[in-house]
């Protein structure tokens, strides 16, 4: 390689690192390999989900977290400390303007309210509960949080000494103990609890007949139906189909988190609650209906499209680290296209530049001879000349124009004779 060539070569490499250096800035860093997740006691239906999560993730390298709370309110204050990267969140319980930094990934399942009343309690709605002795969860819980809207909307008081906030379990005694005429509980169908309850003798399940009123004033509430013998055929129960009022159960992260993290979390979602369930068809979950904050806007074109395109045909790390590589593409198509235009006539021009700087001495030389100067000073340049030029180096393919020097220099040498 010759000197020109290599001196070509190096500006073309320095330029298109200068190139790759400003792409570098805007390459997403790698996603972390450890996630927290905030889920809720050991025994309910959030921590049990998480579980899965992390079996999911675990696959990809990915390490979940999942911690156990008190529940959605619990959750939420660690999202927003930075001690949880992502949270089971309860439909109603979350507010954007408060928490301004969250978004959801999507809603995942309904998560009914339950309300227990004894069996021969004359109790057909929830206005009939004014007076009574009220279980209505855990103050700061996801229950209590619908339980005082629905009974505020029933001007029922909400912090009278009538009001026991319980914990579930304490709930349940006290219901079964008669210490309380009525209980609340935000729970999936498939906690130990609902089914405890429902097969409990000398309670029953409060259907909610008024249940399209309520979801006209809570959006975040859906009317579901608890079909007749779902629970057990052999015992029909329920005895006969009961209308739920159902908050969404939503997955919430930090706006902050990994995009190819939000797409890992979308594809365990979908694998974990997307064939349906007792309340839900196959497919209606996730959703991005029923939450309390801003869509993630990847989560929203992962539910619309699907995974990435090298997600389903690669392994998901190959995938990360092929579309976070993929922006060092752009200056490689963007300089290198014009380079190679640009540098063989660069090339060019350097090698015949060589050769051409000398006719501007040969040229001078000729002028000085029409002029009538000493010929003896002129013929010692000349030759002088000549022999730099017999000295000259160029590319074989440049041969034919230094030879065509020579021989204009030894044409003046015999007009100098």
């Amino acid at each position: 390689m010759n000197r020109e060539s290599l001196r070509l070569g190096l500006i073309a490499i320095l330029t298109l690192a200068v190139g790759f250096a400003l792409a570098y800035q805007f390459v997403e860093p790698s996603p972390p390999q450890h996630l927290t997740l905030a889920a809720g006691s050991k025994t309910g239906a959030y921590y049990a989900y998480g579980q899965r999560y992390a079996s999911i993730l675990a696959r990809e390298g990915i390490t979940l977290d999942v911690v156990e709370t008190g529940g959605s309110v619990d959750n939420i204050a660690l999202l927003a400390d930075g001690k949880a990267d992502v949270a089971f969140i309860q439909g109603g319980v979350g507010n954007a303007t408060h928490q301004p930094t969250f978004q959801a990934l999507g809603s995942l399942y309904y998560e009914p309210l339950w309300v227990f009343v004894r069996a021969a309690a004359p109790i057909e709605v929830l206005s009939d509960l004014k007076g009574k002795r009220i279980a209505a969860g855990g103050l700061g819980s996801g229950t209590w949080a619908v339980a005082r809207q629905l009974l505020d909307l029933n001007a029922i008081a909400t912090d009278g000494p009538n009001i026991h906030h319980l914990t579930n379990a304490d709930a349940v005694r006290a219901l079964v103990g008669r210490e309380v005429d009525a209980a609340f509980f935000v729970a999936a169908p498939s906690a130990p609890l609902v089914h405890d309850l429902l097969t409990a003798k000398g309670l029953r399940l409060l259907s909610f007949a008024r249940a399209h009123a309520y979801t006209s004033q809570f959006r975040h509430l859906s009317a579901v139906t608890l079909h007749r013998g779902v629970i057990s055929l052999a015992k029909d129960i329920p005895p006969a189909d009961i209308t739920l009022l159902a908050p969404a159960a939503t997955l919430s992260i930090a706006a902050d988190l990994h995009p190819a993290l939000v797409q890992l979390l979308m594809r365990a979602a979908i694998e974990v609650h997307g064939a349906g369930g007792l309340f839900e068809t196959a497919g209606e979950f996730p959703s991005a209906l029923y939450t309390d904050y801003p869509i993630n806007a990847d989560a929203q074109r992962y539910l619309k499209n699907g995974p990435p395109f090298l997600q389903r045909f690669m392994p998901f790390w190959a995938a990360v680290l092929f579309d976070r590589l993929i922006v060092l593409a752009i200056p490689l198509v963007t300089l290198l296209f014009p380079l190679m235009k640009i540098l063989p006539p660069a090339y060019r021009w350097r090698v015949r530049s060589r050769i051409f700087r000398w006719y501007e001495d040969l040229a001078a030389l000729e002028h000085r001879i029409e002029a009538g100067e000493d010929k003896t000073v002129l013929a010692r340049e000349l030759d002088a000349l000549a022999h730099e030029v017999r000295a000259l180096k160029v590319p074989l393919s440049y041969a034919d124009e230094a030879y065509n020097l020579r021989l204009h220099i030894d044409l003046i040498k015999r007009d100098l004779r």
